[in-house]
């Protein structure tokens, strides 16, 4: 291939990685979006896809945290990219929960809850998640207990206690998210919290915390005097 048959956005991608090492930050969104696509789709021009994704979600964050169903939407999405979305977030979700997964005692509700931001917030259907802490308040297990529609996850008190016994652990803090947006618990919230700390109390584990998120903020039951 000569120099004048070359891809024209070949030589853009070099610029753009170029510019990438010399000062990330100078870098449009659009930019930083060309340069993720081109990890799948090497021998393609990214910057119109890039904008498209952008402008149809509204934000670089919103389109990384897409779901499947809403990427398919969108003209030139196709498996590739659909399986490199569910890697980056899968990545997106780890780093989040680095520090509640540290083994560092939690001092602090946040520190569950962005993790549960990063793991649920974004998520098209509620799913319902228990951390269960030891003596030090440190976390032994992140699991996810349930999950179910975009308004409803079903979740049995006497399986998260049950694995409480099993992990010996002495405190939980439960955690869900609203896909709706906004993380104001609702009245079955209220009445599911409340029997999983009366079935948890009768064996001596206590309820930390609740806390509902969305993919940008957060409801503490106990910061908000329901716990």
């Amino acid at each position: 291939m000569t120099k004048s048959d070359t891809p024209h956005y070949l030589g853009h991608r070099q610029r753009l990685k170029a510019k990438l090492v010399d000062n990330s930050r100078s870098l449009a969104d659009y930019e930083i979006m060309e340069l993720v696509l081109a990890q799948v789709l090497p021998r393609r021009d990214t910057k119109p896809l890039a904008k498209e994704l952008i402008d149809r979600f509204g934000s670089l964050k919103d389109a990384i945290t897409a779901r499947p169903d809403q990427l398919n939407t969108v003209k030139g999405v196709g498996p590739a990219i659909t399986a490199y979305w569910t890697l980056l977030q899968e990545l997106y979700a780890r780093l989040g929960e680095a520090q509640a997964r540290s083994g560092q005692p939690l001092s602090d509700p946040r520190d569950v809850a962005k993790a549960a931001i990063a793991r649920l917030g974004s998520k098209g259907i509620e799913e319902f998640w228990t951390a269960f802490l030891d003596s030090k308040n440190r976390v032994i297990a992140w699991e996810r207990i349930g999950n179910g529609t975009v308004n409803a996850a079903p979740v049995f008190p006497r399986e998260i206690v049950a694995m409480a016994l099993r992990l010996e652990a002495v405190s939980i803090i439960l955690a869900h998210n609203h896909p709706g947006g906004d993380p104001t618990p609702s009245k079955e919230d209220i009445l599911l919290t409340g029997m999983i700390k009366e079935a948890a109390q009768n064996l001596d584990i206590t309820v930390h915390d609740h806390i509902v998120v969305t993919d940008k903020d957060y409801f503490s039951f106990y910061e908000g005097g329901y716990l």
